[in-house]
């Protein structure tokens, strides 16, 4: 915009305004929020079964059919009859509190109704990352989820893409459900399940369900060892809701209609905390319609999730900002997909890494060229042992904040080295890992607090207010050899976003080393248009190299001192890799797992004379 014009408004965000008391202790910071949690439900399956009551017809999930490539619809009726039914089957092959119901394969109608299903029968459902099972050739953390929990069922909705994992198993251990079971007479066909007559065993589970109840078992990522098994408790899952009740103000919105029924789209998986636990529950407090997304933020895929946005126009969409930005290139160039993805849309949510500030502005340049308006753009700062813990709720004019505690969760900062590690207690954290004694007395504190290893600092220290800010994990920064500390956290979103759109994310070197490096992964969008503009592959990569070093070179001029300036950079061909957890499937580059495994590239980065294909800068 011109320097010196106002910017437009906001579209309104029905939210509460920060309200937080900030007290001392030592020199601990505790920060906990004013407004009392809200409503919740009992459980999960509780939630369900009132929104059955109140709208049976009202349409709850909607998938593509594979076969038809039209959209198919669960209302929220019929869901309670399938988990119902299927909860009785689970019992009758002997699911329960201590055997779970574990699944390999993805998002699906299906897949949602088996974790209802097992959830109202007391027994955990394992949603297990897919390519443990469709991209390992040992499949040794599929084994290692297995063992872990002990499940008595295990559903694969489609059977031949999974066999060769499930064989990995001790198949006397379990039954295999699959909605494609291919004539095997061993495997079990979900539709005749869907068929089973429910007992008043099913309601009795279901109300002898209490906060202490497991409700899922979600496993870490696995990139500093094997996945760890995160108990979800009904407590922590519903605990989670009320606390983002506590802050619903819907007078704020004077285009409030409480007759509106929410359009959810999301491709995020379910064994992870955002796509599960906040997105989906989320969903089904609020009534919603969830359309799952068979897109990803991948080269191959995303065109699946533009398709989907023309048709569903969601007024709800949360994401990781990888694939934020691979949306935001496609509307700069497609009007109609600009329009239909703001035509309802009250806030676009991001998390799992920091959003850029370049990527930032080119979202409000969007929502404004579509509506006139700027769009929030909220965050929610959680991970798999805590639920959600921050969020950002009211509107705010830049990014890297991760905003301030639900209500009913009190944070507390401690001081490591030259900044401030966040630490959780509430409801929402979980009791412990699975049968881990050892661990569990590492990560919470003398206090009770669960310590999440990553660093925050205040906006404006005098008015806590103002909200936090993300400042990289602590384990992720590093010194320079001069003694000077690098943070990782800030550094690399900066030096994307410079880089942007030609890199979607760099991995930032230099432990003990005179100067920081980076090693960058390529757009695939933007090497694509290299390559057809130039018309051969060597010469579209060298074009991109060279608008890429002139754009680093930029950046660096920008900076004043050692720890803000990269001195060397070096182009990756090898994607990363999600099976050797160098990446999760919603988007997050394990900074220090990359640069052990690909030692080689750090190793040509400080090689002197510089190695072929290093970039000085």
């Amino acid at each position: 915009m011109p320097e010196g014009e106002t910017l437009p408004a906001f579209r309104p965000l029905p939210q509460k305004t920060p309200d937080v008391t900030m007290t001392r202790k030592g020199e601990a910071i505790y920060i906990c929020a004013n407004q009392p949690p809200g409503a919740r439900p009992k459980s999960i399956p509780h939630a369900l079964d009132e929104r059955a009551t109140m709208h049976p017809e009202r349409a709850f999930l909607r998938e593509r059919d594979p076969q038809t490539d039209e959209w198919v619809t669960l209302t929220y009726g019929e869901a309670k009859r399938i988990t119902d039914s299927l909860a009785q089957a689970f019992l009758d092959l002997g699911a329960g509190p201590g055997a779970p119901v574990m699944l390999v394969s993805g998002n699906s109608v299906r897949a949602a109704m088996v974790i209802l299903a097992a959830q109202k029968i007391g027994a955990p459902a394992a949603p297990i990352s897919v390519p443990y099972s469709t991209m390992s050739t040992d499949f040794d953390k599929l084994k290692h989820c297995f063992h872990a929990v002990k499940p008595a069922v295990v559903f694969a909705e489609q059977l031949a893409p999974f066999r060769k994992a499930l064989a990995a198993l001790p198949a006397a251990a379990f039954r295999i459900v699959s909605a494609e079971p291919e004539g095997d007479n061993a495997v079990l066909a979900y539709d005749a399940l869907t068929s089973t007559v429910p007992t008043p065993a099913v309601t009795a589970a279901r109300d002898a369900l209490t906060d202490a109840s497991i409700g899922k078992y979600l496993f870490t990522s696995g990139s500093t060892g094997m996945p760890k098994p995160v108990p979800q408790t009904q407590g922590a899952m519903c605990s989670l809701i009320s606390g983002q009740e506590g802050l619903r103000e819907n007078s704020r919105d004077p285009e409030y209609d409480p007759d509106r029924i929410d359009n959810f789209l999301d491709w995020l998986p379910w064994n992870h905390i955002s796509g599960s636990n906040v997105n989906f529950n989320g969903a089904l407090w609020n009534g919603s319609t969830f359309w799952i997304d068979g897109g990803k933020p991948t080269p191959a895929l995303f065109h699946e999730t533009i398709r989907n946005i023309r048709e569903a126009s969601p007024s709800v969409f949360g994401t990781a900002p990888i694939a934020l930005a691979m949306l935001a290139e496609a509307m700069e160039q497609d009007e109609t997909l600009l329009k239909a993805f703001f035509r309802n849309m009250r806030s676009v949510g991001y998390g799992g890494a920091t959003l850029s500030d370049d990527l930032y502005d080119r979202l409000q340049a969007l929502s404004i060229k579509a509506t006139g308006r700027r769009i929030p753009i909220v965050t929610m700062y959680g991970a798999t042992e805590t639920q959600g813990i921050t969020v950002v709720h009211w509107e705010v004019e830049r990014v890297g904040l991760i905003g301030l505690p639900l209500p009913g969760t009190t944070l507390k900062l401690v001081p490591n080295g030259e900044k401030l590690e966040v630490r959780v207690k509430g409801p929402t954290v979980m009791p412990g890992y699975h049968n881990d004694p050892k661990k569990n007395a590492e990560v919470f504190d003398e206090e009770g607090f669960y310590c999440l290893g990553d660093a925050v600092k205040f906006v404006d220290e005098n008015d806590p207010n103002k909200g936090l800010v993300f400042d990289g994990r602590v384990g992720e920064d590093f010194k320079l050899s001069s003694g000077t500390w690098v943070s990782v956290g800030t550094l690399r979103p900066d030096f994307v976003a410079a880089c942007s759109p030609l890199i979607f994310d760099a991995v930032i070197c230099g432990q003990d080393k005179d100067f920081a490096t980076a090693l960058v992964w390529p757009s695939p969008a933007a090497a694509e248009q290299y390559v057809k503009a130039a018309g051969d592959p060597a010469r579209g990569f060298a074009a991109l190299v060279s608008d890429l070093t002139r754009k680093a070179a930029v950046f660096n001029a920008s900076e004043q001192g050692s720890s803000r300036r990269i001195k060397r950079l070096m182009v990756m061909t090898e994607a990363p890799s999600i099976d050797a957890g160098e990446i999760t499937d919603k988007g997050y580059v394990n900074q220090r797992l990359v640069i052990s495994r690909r030692a080689n590239l750090v190793q040509a980065l400080y090689a002197e004379p510089p190695a072929p294909g290093v970039i000085l800068l």
